[in-house]
């Protein structure tokens, strides 16, 4: 008995190994898949806008004779730096400063969140040096601070699955509510609002949206950075908000579908020999002399 249960055991750890190796291979499938699908749909609109930039180019220089390639190179180098040190080259000087403090409190919240636009960094070293320091110790504060935020979201789950129990509904409607509901406060209704504001129409806000709460930050689009529009004071700083919460529901809904899709796929992987690996497990536990063997599930 304790032999069977042995190759048993070394049965399902093989499988657990194959299971791993098959996951790996998935996952770097994924990726080969996105790349080409995204070289394929980018590429060309990058070929057309930077042969539209060049012959833009070419015309200043024939409209105004004065310059040549150079100093238009050079000023070119100039916008792009700006660009870079967060200076809009849209407008003038009294453009509103990108370090008031509600842009300087919707930066942290973008620094400890690690989503990380690009748009915005500090240039001086005494900037450069704190951002290090405050992202070692907020990041850690921030994932806490989410996870904890993450449970309490859950006990209100799993509350609102109790009431659905007691009910006598199906179990599934209580997973349908927390998603529906979230969905129309994170990823449905605040594209309105940005569409509103910021003059985008809805897909765009609604992809600065998810790719702002997955954590992807693109910089693409960034709110609050129109100098030819007046922000109320407090806008950037209602949006870091709404950014945390929904960090910490988007989290819980990616980790339900991460669970469910690995469950899944254990489950096809598994099934033939799943029955006689528990069965082989729990006969060599009863047998051994009070050690336990954790076989990972």
């Amino acid at each position: 008995r304790s032999r069977s249960s042995s190759m048993a055991l070394l049965s399902l750890h093989r499988r657990q190994i194959s299971w791993t190796l098959l996951l790996v291979l998935g996952y770097l499938f994924y990726l080969l898949l996105g790349a080409m699908v995204f070289q394929l749909l980018e590429k060309q609109a990058e070929a057309r806008s930077r042969d539209q930039f060049q012959l833009e180019k070419l015309k200043f220089l024939q409209n105004y004779t004065c310059l040549d390639r150079q100093a238009l190179e050079h000023f070119v180098q100039v916008l792009m730096e700006a660009w870079e040190k967060g200076v809009n080259p849209e407008g003038n000087s009294t453009n509103p400063s990108n370090w008031d403090f509600g842009n300087s409190f919707f930066f942290a919240g973008t620094v400890v969140t690690t989503i990380g636009y690009g748009n915005l960094a500090p240039s001086t070293v005494a900037g450069q040096v704190f951002c290090v320091f405050y992202a070692l110790f907020g990041v850690p504060l921030n994932l806490a601070f989410l996870n904890q935020l993450g449970k309490g979201l859950n006990a209100h789950l799993i509350t609102l699955e109790r009431w659905v129990h007691k009910s006598g509904r199906v179990q599934t409607l209580a997973m349908a509510i927390f998603l529906t509901t979230g969905t129309l406060l994170f990823l449905v209704f605040p594209p309105l609002v940005f569409s509103y504001v910021e003059g985008w129409s809805y897909g765009e806000g609604f992809y600065f949206t998810f790719i702002t709460l997955s954590t992807i930050g693109f910089g693409d689009y960034v709110v609050g950075t129109d100098p030819n529009k007046h922000y109320i004071p407090i806008y950037r700083s209602l949006t870091a908000i709404w950014i945390v919460f929904g960090l910490a529901w988007l989290a819980l809904v990616f980790n339900v579908g991460a669970d469910m899709m690995e469950k899944f796929l254990q489950l096809k992987w598994h099934k033939p020999d799943l029955g006689l690996a528990e069965g082989a497990a729990t006969k060599l536990e009863e047998e051994s002399d009070g050690s336990t063997i954790h076989i990972p599930g």
